[in-house]
């Protein structure tokens, strides 16, 4: 196990990371709450029958990301139900992370489309596909060429963040 100086065991960095996933999910659970609000607040406002038929699809794709991100979310509980009290702690961290990063994809997916939406609506077809790669290439930018260049850390591997580095036992 790398020392990173906090003198934890195995499953108190298991605990602390699994509060750190839950942090982020409460984080990403605002987003798409809001996100998901706004878009069924939507088919209700007098001018959504002006949405074309290209509108109409991307809307519909939205409120099912929206959908997806929510119940991604919502099976981390699950997994943590599944697996709770069972000394699995690590692979409850494992699958999380898993479900986590797949819930960011959604949630990017999903803002990026709003935006594009908005512009397609209130602007122009041109605008609202500028809108929709400039929000998916901000995504990039800040997802991977941000942190590639913060400063340079030891990473910890995927196992110790589970904290199961050295305990087959626990897998």
């Amino acid at each position: 196990m790398l020392d990173d100086g906090r003198g934890e065991s195995a499953n108190e960095r298991a605990d602390r990371n699994w509060n750190e996933i839950l942090q982020e999910v409460r984080v990403t659970q605002t987003c798409t709450q809001i996100l998901g609000g706004f878009l069924l607040a939507v088919a209700f406002q007098p001018r959504f029958t002006e949405l074309d038929d290209i509108q109409l699809v991307l809307y519909l794709t939205l409120v099912s990301l929206a959908g997806a991100s929510t119940l991604l979310g919502l099976s981390l509980v699950v997994v943590h139900r599944r697996f709770f009290g069972k000394r699995q702690k690590g692979r409850i961290v494992r699958v999380g992370n898993g479900l986590l990063m797949a819930n960011l994809v959604v949630v990017a997916l999903l803002i990026a489309g709003v935006t594009g939406l908005i512009f397609d609506f209130a602007v122009s077809r041109g605008a609202g596909l500028t809108a929709l790669a400039a929000a998916l290439l901000l995504s990039i930018v800040l997802w991977i060429f941000v942190p590639m260049g913060g400063v340079e850390e030891e990473a910890e591997p995927a196992d110790e963040i589970a904290g199961e580095r050295g305990s087959a036992g626990a897998r």
